[in-house]
């Protein structure tokens, strides 16, 4: 902190005293300029006495030319230091949004651009038809809220106390809830309308059960806010299930329901352990305890009562919750769907700029080794195919959005050259190789055909390397560019990537090299 103000201060006073300097020497050039026009008003002047004294025409003639001259070398001179007077224009300040929703639609606007660089039409249509329905529904839509829990926690019994009567079945049984249901509802003192949506149980058993929950929790990830019912303390099942969407960034509330079973010292010792269990952004308040559907008590005259069921803490939660951040839920959901398709759409993008890349290295790699395996050096100098390898530094540099020149192309081709020199990786690539291609062609043939091979596997990690460099905006990362060297050259080091290459080596280089006396 105390190095980051020292360098802010220093800046400023560097400009403080950049700026004096530039008004300083504007003000000397003012006063040369002024003192050479003095000088040259009175040679003037004694120039035009002279020229009076011979013919006073010829001096008002001359006179008139000078002045002339004398204007237009003013113009002149304004004209080149008026770059110099002229204000500075401070660079545009790109304004964040101020508000959940802005954010989310700057967001999606952002996606939707990203969205339509990938070229495969089909994956491309696709996250644009989901980028669409998202800003479609972004302008005014109901405000959703998934019913999340394990089989026979009382979900659809809730969702029925909240309505006010009944519109599921209820029952003791795992996955009674098949499929999800969607239903409207209304929450007094507030305006929006919210949609309840029952999804099955998690954790059922069977191959029909993971599907039901594979359902359940894309149902949940979609929502804007999640109930997750419970009907004791979290089970191992569902605690990860809850880490989960935590971490996804959903907003949920914990609810325990089927509360009348637990004598009140239960209750309040069981939510705090419940309590204990949640983390952020999670707060104790959304932690509540319900009894959607009570156990009927018995009564004195014979029969049993049935109780109504005690909601209110949820429909507090809930008012309060909808009240303050209604809007902002909606925006985070929205935020969070755009994140989803806009690392879809990053995906897609890096896979087809590495088949780009591969198509590139390809092709230069073995350039590279045609011009090693038919050229009589005396050893394997990679830093000859340094303009081959500058030109592939260029054209992947385009694949991934940016602009090197053949110079700084070539700068980091040498780099790379030289790294894989001072590591050592140019002797171990040609004794790897030489071991695979060891045949019975002529001694010279296959000396050849082993710097050429070599070259092209160089080449090739090079071009790997310019990617890593690439995909991480310009950078070779922490670890530098021996890190980066190293790692791909352990990575093309694999078995079946080693075998592929030597054979096509075998297929293309040693018709090189055989053609060669």
């Amino acid at each position: 902190m105390t190095f980051r103000l020292f360098f802010t201060h220093y800046r400023w006073l560097n400009r403080v005293n950049m700026a004096r300097w530039r008004w300083g020497l504007i003000l000397v050039a003012l006063l040369l300029g002024l003192g050479a026009i003095l000088i040259l008003v009175d040679a003037l002047l004694r120039l035009y006495a002279v020229l009076a004294l011979i013919s006073p025409l010829l001096a008002q003639v001359v006179l008139g030319m000078m002045a002339i001259l004398g204007v237009a070398a003013l113009g002149f001179g304004l004209y080149q230091i008026r770059p110099f007077l002229r204000p500075r224009r401070r660079p545009a300040v790109i304004q964040a949004p101020r508000n959940p929703e802005a954010a989310a639609s700057a967001s999606l606007l952002a996606v939707q651009r990203q969205v339509d660089q990938i070229q495969d039409q089909v994956a491309r249509q696709a996250l644009q038809l989901q980028a669409q329905e998202l800003q479609a529904a972004a302008a005014d839509r109901d405000l959703t809220i998934a019913v999340f829990g394990v089989g026979s926690a009382g979900k659809t019994a809730l969702i029925n106390g909240l309505l006010g009567q009944p519109v599921g079945q209820v029952g003791a049984a795992m996955g009674t809830t098949q499929t999800q249901q969607t239903y409207v509802w209304q929450l007094p003192e507030i305006s929006r309308q919210l949609q309840l949506i029952d999804t099955p149980g998690i954790a059922e058993a069977g191959v029909a059960g993971t599907e039901r929950e594979q359902a359940a929790r894309m149902t949940a990830a979609g929502a804007d806010l999640i109930l997750f019912v419970v009907d004791d303390d979290l089970r191992q099942s569902e605690y990860q299930v809850l880490q989960a969407l935590t971490t996804m960034g959903k907003h949920l509330l914990l609810v325990l329901n089927k509360a009348d079973r637990y004598p009140e010292a239960d209750l309040a010792a069981l939510l705090d352990r419940l309590r204990s269990r949640v983390v952020p952004p999670l707060t104790a308040d959304d932690v509540v305890a319900v009894a959607a559907l009570p156990q009927p008590l018995p009564q004195v005259g014979g029969g049993w009562l049935q109780m109504r069921p005690n909601l209110r803490p949820l429909q507090a939660r809930l008012a309060d919750l909808l009240r303050q951040d209604g809007n902002t839920l909606i925006a985070d959901n929205l935020m969070l769907q755009t994140q989803q398709i806009g690392a879809s759409a990053r995906q897609l993008i890096d896979s087809q700029r590495q088949a780009q890349a591969d198509i590139i290295i390809d092709r230069y790699q073995w350039l590279g080794a045609g011009a090693i395996a038919i050229t009589p050096l005396p050893g394997l100098d990679f830093l000859a195919t340094a303009a081959i390898n500058a030109q592939m530094v260029v054209e992947l540099s385009q694949v991934y959005g940016f602009e090197v020149s053949f110079e700084e192309g070539k700068a980091l081709a040498l780099s790379v050259a030289k790294t894989l020199t001072g590591l050592g990786l140019v002797k171990g690539t040609v004794d790897l190789l030489a071991l695979g291609l060891q045949t019975n062609l002529a001694t010279v043939v296959a000396g050849r055909a082993i710097k050429g091979a070599s070259g092209a596997y160089l080449t090739r990690i090079a071009g790997k390397s310019f990617v890593e460099y690439f995909r991480q905006n310009q950078s070779w990362g922490d670890g530098g560019i021996g890190a980066v060297v190293e790692q791909q050259f352990r990575l093309n080091q694999r078995d079946a990537l080693m075998k592929a290459f030597i054979k096509e080596a075998i297929a293309r280089v040693i018709p090189l090299t055989s053609e060669q006396p």
